[in-house]
């Protein structure tokens, strides 16, 4: 069971280029749609910067469920990463959780061998092998753990290639790789755990989508890029 498990591992990273690949380097932005039950409640967009060797990621997300008229749930949040030679240094958010406020303050230490994260539900240290939760980043499948970009928490998660499925979006067919993310402890509460699945054009390295199901089912989608 272990030697499958391993070989399992290999195989995901072996689809992927070792560090940030040069399509998504060049990007400008990307845009995608949020979407609960098949009707769009917002949108999640990346702007892309670069000078020299610094790599700038810019994030807006916002979305809000309404039911007859009530909301129950909003979002919007702002958040930058700054990549050094494709290497994270930092990562500031600030979000607005319905009538909540959540936050976080992360960069590399001096010494350069771990995270510093002031957030608002974490604060302490992190290895270098955590990614920022955003779903720019194809890098979120090849790690065993995330920093959610909302609270600055860590998450264990456990990646498994579920196979090729042909989709269709932004008005085409794409041949694309299919994955589930999971929490690594199953036993947290359910609005705590991980569990999505990522569709990815393998050619790119760019998410096309995510589902999970959470009060309904959700979707963001790649609406556009360049």
């Amino acid at each position: 069971m272990k030697k499958i498990f391993i070989t399992a591992i290999i195989l995901t990273l072996g689809i992927f280029k070792t560090s940030v690949s040069k399509e998504l380097i060049d990007l400008k932005f990307i845009e995608m749609e949020v979407l609960r039950n098949g009707d769009v409640i917002g949108f999640s967009n990346y702007k892309f910067s670069k000078e020299n060797n610094f790599l700038k990621v810019e994030n807006e997300t916002k979305f809000k469920v309404d039911v007859l008229g009530v909301n129950l749930f909003k979002i919007d949040s702002l958040g930058i990463e700054v990549y050094e030679n494709n290497k994270l240094v930092s990562f500031e958010s600030e979000t607005f959780q319905n009538k909540k406020v959540k936050y976080v303050n992360l960069k590399l230490s001096e010494d350069k061998t771990q995270y510093l994260i002031n957030g608002s539900s974490y604060k302490g240290s992190a290895a270098l092998n955590n990614v920022i939760g955003n779903w720019w980043n194809y890098q979120i499948l090849q790690t065993d753990t995330q920093i959610s970009p909302l609270s600055g928490s860590v998450k264990k998660q456990e990646i498994k290639y579920i196979g090729d499925e042909l989709i269709k979006i932004l008005d085409r067919k794409i041949e694309t790789k299919k994955f589930s993310l999971k929490s690594k402890n199953q036993n947290l509460p359910k609005d705590k755990k991980l569990d999505f699945i990522i569709w990815i054009d393998p050619g790119t390295n760019i998410i096309l989508k995510v589902a999970y199901e959470r009060m309904g089912r959700w979707e963001y989608k790649l609406k556009n890029y360049n």
